[in-house]
C-alpha cells in the first residue's frame, strides 16, 4: 500500500474538510492522519493529511481542484526519502551533527554532497563517504563564484539546500531559482549583533538568553519565513566562549528540527510566515 502527503491551502469556506474527505474516500483512499488550521486574520485554510491506498494521483488532483476555491494550492506527492545538499564554510558543528544523524539513520534524507567555499571540512565529510566540493571564492567576483556553485547544485537537483553555517551572503540572483528550498541557521542575535563574533558582542552586553533561528532564505537577509527557534538561559558566570558553545548546541538542535519538518512536508509558507503541523 502506498502512502501520500496531501497539503492544501486556500480561502476558507464552510464544508472544506467534509468535501476533502469525501473526494479522498471516493478514490478508495484512507486518511491516516490529518491536521487543519484557519488563519482568521486572512481567512485562510490550511490542511495536511497522510493518505494511503492505490490511486491515480492526477485524477485525484483534478477532483480536489474542482471542489476547492480557485485560489487553492495543492501539494500531492508520494512519501519518499528526499535529497538534500549541504553547504558549509569552516564551522563544523552543524555539518557534523547532520552527518552523524545521517550515518545513524536518524535523518530521513539522502545527502548528495557538501559544497564549501573552504577546504577545511573535507576530511570530516569524507569520513561519511559523502562527496565534497570545494568552490573557492578567492579572486572571483561574487557572481562568478555563485555561478560555479549553482552549476554544481543543478547537477544534483536536490529537494532542499541546507546552509550548515555557510557564511557567505547569497545574492537575489542566486536565491531566486531555489525559493522555498534553502534552509539557513543563524544565531538569534541578528540584527542586534551583526558581524564578527556575535557571542563576544552578546557577552559584552550581558545578555541573559541566547538562541538560534532556522528559516527559509529569501531575498531579505535573515528575514525569511521562520521554521524553528529555541533559546537557552545564560548568566554572568558564562564567558563568551561558554556562550558560543551553548549557542552552537542550540543551533544544531534548531537546524535539525527545521530539517525534519521540511523533510516530512509539515510546513506551509504564507505571507512570509509559516504554519507548521
Amino acid at each position: 500500500m502506498s502512502h501520500y502527503i496531501l497539503k492544501v491551502d486556500c480561502s476558507d469556506k464552510a464544508g472544506l474538510i467534509y468535501h476533502l474527505a469525501e473526494v479522498i474516500y471516493h478514490h478508495g483512499m484512507n486518511i491516516e492522519k490529518n491536521s487543519e488550521f484557519v488563519d482568521k486574520e486572512f481567512d485562510r485554510f490550511f490542511f495536511r493529511a497522510i493518505i494511503s491506498g492505490d490511486v491515480d494521483l492526477e485524477k485525484l488532483r483534478l477532483d480536489l481542484t474542482s471542489m476547492l476555491p480557485e485560489d487553492a494550492t495543492i501539494v500531492l506527492r508520494a512519501r519518499r526519502k528526499k535529497n538534500i545538499l549541504l553547504m558549509a564554510t569552516k564551522e563544523s558543528h552543524c555539518l557534523g551533527d547532520i552527518l552523524i544523524r545521517y550515518h545513524s539513520g536518524e535523518l530521513d534524507a539522502n545527502i548528495q554532497a557538501v559544497i564549501s567555499n573552504h577546504d577545511s571540512l573535507r576530511e570530516l565529510t569524507q569520513k561519511f563517504d559523502i562527496p565534497y566540493f570545494h568552490v573557492s571564492a578567492e579572486n572571483l567576483e561574487r557572481e562568478d563564484h555563485e555561478d560555479k556553485v549553482k552549476a554544481l547544485i543543478n547537477e544534483f537537483n536536490p529537494d532542499f539546500i541546507v546552509l550548515a553555517k555557510y557564511m557567505r551572503i547569497l545574492s537575489p540572483a542566486f536565491v531566486e531559482p531555489y525559493l522555498g528550498k534553502i534552509i539557513n541557521i543563524h544565531h538569534s542575535f541578528l540584527p542586534a549583533f551583526i558581524g564578527a563574533n556575535p557571542y563576544k558582542q552578546a557577552f559584552n552586553r550581558g545578555v541573559k538568553i541566547i538562541g538560534a533561528t532556522a528559516h527559509y532564505v529569501n531575498n531579505d537577509l535573515d528575514e525569511g519565513p521562520i521554521i524553528a527557534q529555541d533559546v537557552v538561559a545564560v548568566n554572568h558566570e558564562y564567558s563568551w566562549k561558554d556562550m558560543q558553545k551553548a549557542g552552537r548546541n542550540v543551533e544544531k538542535i534548531v537546524l535539525s528540527k527545521a530539517l525534519d519538518l521540511a523533510l516530512d512536508d509539515k510546513i506551509f509558507v504564507y505571507k512570509n510566515k509559516t504554519v507548521i503541523f
